[in-house]
């Protein structure tokens, strides 16, 4: 009897010769294959056989990078010689909460020089967390004559002057969205380096800019762009502008409003809501900022066909939340402050039975004093009335373990579970018992279940559960929980999907670090903070995985025998060479 291992062999060679007897044509299967807009299927489609692995190289035009250091330009550029769009990640997402160096890397201009030698058709940029410099603006915006969009995210290094370049020199722009990046904001003169002739913008978001912009100019540029279909606004356009601007633009889609409180006139306001309530293609709504509810029924209109509103610059309280959701009955995806209290989250459950996403954050995270906010009776609340919801993002001051099992069996299809007991370390506060079942109940209801963030009193009972029962987990995040290395090792060895591990602050050491050996091969990233890993733990696991970039960080540059932050990822490219003192690479 053959063996499985030479019987799995037979029928792969069988495949390949079945798949070269019957083989397209390459233009028909590179057709066949541009219609494939996952990056995983075509990835997949790309093991099949050399002429399928050849027809995808060829026909691959958008390539999706989640960490820059995994890869280098140079070997995208081998693989892929027709790429027209990058999307492509850079620091740990824990840069987000500055636990990243400053000047940890990441920098865009490297991959901007190969790209302009092999990619001079380059169409689209995406970055996040990258850092890209006003040099590097402009030398994109140089290099590439057909280039028609860049995004940037929480990246960091440029200033308005690298937007102004942007404008003076990309000719058929289509996108320009800037949100949430460290930008040196120096004033809003760039939007007036777009020719007058300019008239292709589709997207413009530049709502986290901090300064007064040149409202004229971006007046005209909304008037000559009329395909534009979403435009995010800072905070320094008044109501007053906002209307003018809708005029222009009444085929808007996304609209980020400025400021959301000014002293109107009848007529002001009643131009205001007339403007607003001919947008009848609007869906998304976001901005609003310090929105009070005087002026809140001039959208009431506009929001029939809204799916996604975003309040999460706006402190409503509960009864302006309910007012105003009582016109959204299309509503997928919400996003709000604590401010709205139990009480409005209450109101979500009774008029949004479609919701599919909700996102709660704090109006003031560093206060513990404070008196409003929102507790497990609201997360109740929204899972009786809207059994959709899959995606959810809760920051609360306390929170039980009976309440989360209610949630779950209200709600079984989540496949995003991200719980922020702000507290470190609380219990519930009901019963004072860690929250282990809470989390138990969520990953054996939850099968569906990608992404998870756990928060509160924990043992390892917890990541017992999640190690027995997430069986397609792919992205884990832990902060101030767990009492011994036994709980990470449970996740390591029952999570077969996991791609991403985030851990801070937690007793895990080198006995957790190393049970991973086998799956970090598979995975993206581990990140461990502020945890009982050693240098000699780290030494170790990059000795024992050498295609495996093992990264310490410390402020001081030393070498001492705590491993203070530790990043953990693949990389065909081997260790990077632009690491500063304070990253160590083993």
């Amino acid at each position: 009897m053959e063996s499985s291992e030479l019987k799995r062999s037979k029928d792969s060679v069988n495949s390949c010769e079945s798949a070269r007897r019957s083989s397209f044509p390459d233009e028909v299967l590179e057709r066949v294959l541009s219609l494939l807009k996952s990056h995983r299927d075509r990835s997949s489609v790309s093991l099949v056989c050399k002429d399928w692995y050849n027809a995808e190289r060829w026909s691959r035009t958008h390539v999706f990078i989640g960490n820059c250091y995994s890869v280098s330009p140079e070997i995208v550029a081998r693989r892929f010689p027709r790429i027209r769009s990058v999307t492509l990640k850079g620091k740990p997402r824990f840069s987000d909460f500055n636990l990243v160096p400053e000047n940890w890397g990441a920098d865009i201009h490297a991959w901007l020089v190969v790209f302009a030698a092999e990619y001079p058709f380059l169409e689209e940029l995406r970055l996040k967390r990258m850092a890209i410099s006003d040099e590097s603006l402009e030398f994109l915006a140089v290099s590439f004559p057909n280039f028609k969009a860049l995004s940037l995210l929480s990246c960091d290094g440029f200033s308005t002057n690298g937007l102004a370049a942007i404008a003076t020199h990309c000719k058929n722009l289509t996108e320009l969205d800037i949100q949430e990046n460290g930008i040196d904001d120096i004033g809003g003169s760039w939007l007036s380096c777009f020719p007058e002739s300019f008239t292709t913008l589709e997207v413009l978001n530049f709502a986290n800019l901090t300064s007064d912009i040149n409202f004229d100019a971006l007046e005209k540029l909304v008037g000559r762009c009329k395909s534009m279909r979403v435009l995010k606004l800072n905070r320094s356009v008044s109501l007053e502008q906002l209307q003018r601007l809708l005029v222009n633009a009444p085929q808007l889609a996304e609209l980020g409003t400025g400021l959301f409180s000014q002293e109107l006139t009848i007529r002001e306001y009643e131009e205001l809501e007339s403007a607003l309530s001919n947008c009848k293609n609007m869906h998304t709504l976001s901005g609003l900022w310090d929105a009070t509810g005087i002026y809140l029924p001039a959208l009431y209109l506009a929001c029939t066909h809204l799916t996604f509103l975003n309040l999460s610059y706006a402190a409503l309280q509960s009864v302006e939340l309910a007012k105003l959701l009582a016109h959204c009955p299309q509503l997928k995806r919400l996003w709000v402050l604590d401010t709205v209290e139990d009480k409005g989250l209450e109101a979500v459950g009774l008029n949004c039975p479609l919701l599919e996403e909700l996102r709660v954050f704090p109006a003031d995270p560093f206060d513990d004093e404070i008196v409003h906010g929102v507790t497990e009776a609201g997360f109740v609340a929204v899972s009786f009335g809207c059994p959709r919801l899959h995606y959810v993002l809760y920051f609360c001051r306390q929170m039980t373990n009976a309440a989360v099992a209610t949630i779950v069996q209200n709600c079984p299809d989540f496949t995003h579970f991200r719980l922020c007991i702000m507290n470190p370390g609380q219990p519930d506060y009901l019963t004072n018992e860690p929250m282990d079942e809470a989390f138990g109940a969520v990953v054996r209801t939850c099968t569906k279940l990608q992404r998870l963030s756990v928060s509160g009193l924990l043992t390892d009972l917890t990541f017992e559960y999640i190690g027995r029962y997430a069986k397609n987990l792919e992205t884990l995040s832990v902060a101030f929980a767990g009492r011994s290395d036994w709980g990470m090792q449970c996740v390591l060895g029952g999570c077969p999907k996991l791609r991403k591990l985030e851990i801070r602050d937690c007793p895990f050491g080198n006995a957790a670090l190393l049970s991973g050996l086998e799956k970090y091969e598979s995975m993206r990233s581990l990140w461990m903070s502020a945890c009982n890993v050693t240098m000699n733990g780290c030494r170790l696991l990059a000795r024992e995985m050498p295609w495996l970039n093992v990264e310490v960080m410390k402020e001081d540059g030393s070498d001492d025998s705590q491993a203070d932050k530790v990043y953990v990822y693949r990389s065909i490219a081997g260790p990077r060479r632009d690491a500063p003192p304070s990253v160590l690479t083993l």
